[in-house]
């Protein structure tokens, strides 16, 4: 990856604990890899002030949300706490997203409140004029048919992407990007590998969800945002264009998505 293209990745929580002994460090490390910044969703009201503390500090963008691991029976007052803090911050140029929300399938002993506390996500996007940023694991059915119900502005982007071509056309046809990260490394992610050879290259961003989702290569090891520049070389191979002219689309429809 040439030093000169600039990148950013679109999802890393770098608030989190795995980040105190050198958060320093990995933001220097970015720099000198041209990674210019990353995004930080926030999950949760037990994580808001410290990923807040992290993102200012470090000039980084930020979502804030309620990530569906984190919905409990008492996720009406999480969602008040979210609604008053989105208000609070309506005028900070940094907040640029609603989440990471969404829905989990795993999880789903929390199912009925994971929706119902999407949907007021969805709402709280609409009301501020913010794109979402959206987990969806084993749930894209009901995913879909809940963003088909709600016609947000700023739309926004299906993080994590794994699906099938069918399932990708369909998000994309609803005006939202797909986030591509580490899995893309594996070499048995054939069909994710389909995703990004048949799309065009403006339905893509690019992120690490640092400090998960590394690569089996990596496995074990605690991901990072230095990982952007493998996944953008990847993305090109597959696409068969230059790494610059890959980079440089990532880079606007990041760019754009966000009003970064």
């Amino acid at each position: 990856m040439s030093a000169s293209l600039r990148l950013i990745d679109s999802h890393a929580h770098l608030d989190f604990p795995e980040f105190d002994p050198d958060r320093d460090a990995v933001f220097a490390a970015m720099a000198k890899a041209n990674i210019s910044t990353c995004i930080i969703p926030g999950v949760s009201p037990a994580h808001w002030d410290r990923q807040l503390q992290v993102a200012h500090q470090y000039a980084c963008p930020y979502g804030l949300g309620l990530h569906p691991w984190y919905v409990d029976a008492n996720w009406q007052s999480a969602i008040d706490d979210l609604s008053e803090r989105l208000d609070s911050h309506r005028s900070d140029k940094k907040l640029v997203a609603v989440g990471e929300c969404g829905l989990d399938r795993i999880r789903d002993g929390n199912w009925h409140w994971q929706q119902q506390a999407l949907e007021a996500q969805l709402l709280l996007a609409g009301k501020h004029q913010l794109p979402v940023i959206l987990h969806s694991v084993k749930s894209h059915e009901p995913l879909i048919s809940l963003l088909s119900s709600h016609s947000l502005p700023r739309r926004g982007v299906i993080h994590g992407f794994y699906g099938s071509v069918e399932v990708a056309k369909r998000y994309i046809e609803l005006g939202y990007r797909l986030g591509i990260g580490g899995l893309l490394l594996n070499d048995d992610a054939k069909k994710l590998h389909k995703v990004i050879e048949t799309l065009p290259i403006e339905s893509f961003i690019c992120e690490t969800d640092s400090p998960a989702m590394a690569p089996k290569s990596a496995r074990g090891s605690r991901n990072s945002p230095l990982l952007i520049g493998q996944i953008v070389t990847k993305m090109a191979h597959l696409q068969k264009k230059s790494n610059v002219l890959i980079s440089e689309r990532l880079l606007s429809n990041v760019a754009q998505l966000f009003e970064l």
